[in-house]
């Protein structure tokens, strides 16, 4: 796969699906080093008619599972090397979340940039830092420890 990964690139790599499917490109990513990918946050988001009526707020916890998702794909990116050989998606479990952090809501119209960078990982279990960011602004922070199958 070649970059940028779209959103039929990813559904290829992840077993998410709408509405939960929350990453639309990656548009850079170094194997086992770090990856970016973007979501285009959009009013027509289904969890908006909840969060909150007339004044709508990503929820944080979303947030936090679009990150982990963005470090599936570098996972699995970097499990296929070069060979690019995909046979279904693979299962991503959250193990922990730690030092996470949110510093300002995000809101429709905004596009959420993830920047992650793998602090270690073995075989099956990665451990990831990641920074989502609005333009300049850092709207989060975490680390994630996850299972990649």
């Amino acid at each position: 796969m070649e970059l940028p990964l779209d959103v039929e690139d990813i559904m290829k790599l992840l077993p998410h699906r709408y509405p939960f499917l929350l990453v639309d490109r990656v548009t850079e990513l170094e194997a086992g080093k770090r990856v970016v990918g973007i979501k285009n946050v959009t009013y027509n988001e289904p969890f908006f008619q909840g969060h909150f009526p007339g004044k709508p707020i990503m929820p944080g916890v979303l947030i936090i599972e679009a990150m982990a998702q963005v470090g599936g794909i570098l996972a699995r990116m970097t499990k296929l090397g070069a060979s690019n050989e995909i046979k279904e998606p693979g299962s991503v479990f959250f193990m922990a979340m730690d030092k996470v952090k949110f510093r300002r809501p995000v809101l429709p119209g905004d596009q959420l940039v993830f920047e992650l960078e793998v602090l270690r990982s073995r075989s099956r279990i990665w451990k990831v830092a990641g920074k989502a960011r609005v333009k300049e602004d850092l709207v989060a922070e975490a680390e994630l420890l996850a299972s990649i199958e």
